[in-house]
């Protein structure tokens, strides 16, 4: 497929889809604004997919080449069906495959939320794109490295530290990371019919007023816990050391349901110098607050060009 390149053949705020593969795998991609733009990356969570951006891409597009895919298992991307398939390293390999299909050697700005920021630590902290890589921003999304070494401190600290209670309490906001590591269980929530009630669990729990069912969610959510099972013991177990290669900005959503503020707190050990920006929003920040999100954004990107 030829790279993105100026040209006047389409609206360049109507997305364009691509088609990307990786090895055996498909890869649904779509890039929206100037073709000559700086390129902003999107990477979506679980279990949504890349529409989860809609309202940020809209806004980025304007002054942006904003690119944004499916991650495997999700939405129009293939999924695989073994769980080993759902590795991080192989995640980062469809990043890669994705900028160096649409914007081949050109330097890029990544922007992820939920798992998709938990799977763009790894290529953050890689040498692969570390060339082509200005800024990373992160939207409650941890790098599971360094949760590993998050909570061996906490076990490991003197009691009356604080320490145990932010354990107890990011323990108990990640109970379904724990639901996941079980055998066909997940799945079969999702097969029973979750999807048709995840809307309503939006709209009541994130404040997501306009969450609409989709027809991709139950494959999402079932084929997405995967990504749980393939990685979050592995590397809770065995943490590496993870060092970002390219400025780092945390948005953390003060009323995030699932990620606790504190776990950013020994963050800049792993980044050198660290941007945080607290946002008085719920986990789902990029529906609910996505032109608080393109601020935090584009401060970042100006201030890294």
């Amino acid at each position: 497929m030829p790279p993105l390149r100026n040209s006047t053949r389409c609206p360049v705020n109507k997305p364009r889809e691509y088609p990307v593969t990786n090895g055996d795998l498909h890869i649904h991609a779509v890039a929206e604004g100037p073709r000559g733009a700086t390129p902003l990356v999107l990477v979506h969570g679980y279990p949504d997919n890349h529409r989860v951006w809609d309202r940020v891409a809209a806004d980025l597009s304007r002054d942006f080449l904003v690119i944004r895919y499916d991650v495997r298992g999700a939405g129009r991307s293939g999924k695989p069906g073994r769980t080993r398939e759902y590795r991080l390293a192989l995640l980062a390999q469809d990043l890669r495959a994705v900028v160096d299909t649409l914007i081949p050697g050109r330097p890029f700005h990544l922007v992820a939320h939920d798992w998709g920021a938990i799977q763009s630590w790894e290529s953050a902290t890689a040498p692969e794109l570390a060339s082509r890589l200005r800024s990373y921003t992160a939207i409650s999304g941890p790098c599971l490295d360094h949760v590993g070494y998050w909570l061996r401190e906490r076990l490991g600290g003197a009691p009356g530290q604080g320490g145990t209670a932010q354990l107890l309490r990011q323990l108990g906001r990640s109970w379904y990371v724990l639901l996941f590591q079980l055998p066909l269980l997940p799945e079969l929530i999702w097969l029973a019919g979750l999807d048709r009630l995840w809307p309503a669990y939006l709209r009541r729990h994130e404040g997501i007023a306009d969450a609409r069912y989709r027809t991709s969610q139950k494959a999402d959510g079932r084929f997405g816990v995967k990504l749980y099972r393939a990685n979050v013991l592995p590397r809770l177990l065995r943490p590496r050391p993870r060092r970002a290669n390219c400025p780092v900005q945390v948005i953390v959503p003060t009323q995030d349901a699932y990620v606790s503020p504190p776990l950013t707190d020994s963050l800049v050990r792993w980044t050198g110098k660290l941007t945080r920006q607290e946002l008085d929003a719920p986990h789902w920040a990029p529906l609910t607050h996505p032109e608080a999100v393109c601020r935090s954004v584009r401060a970042f990107v100006a201030a890294h060009p």
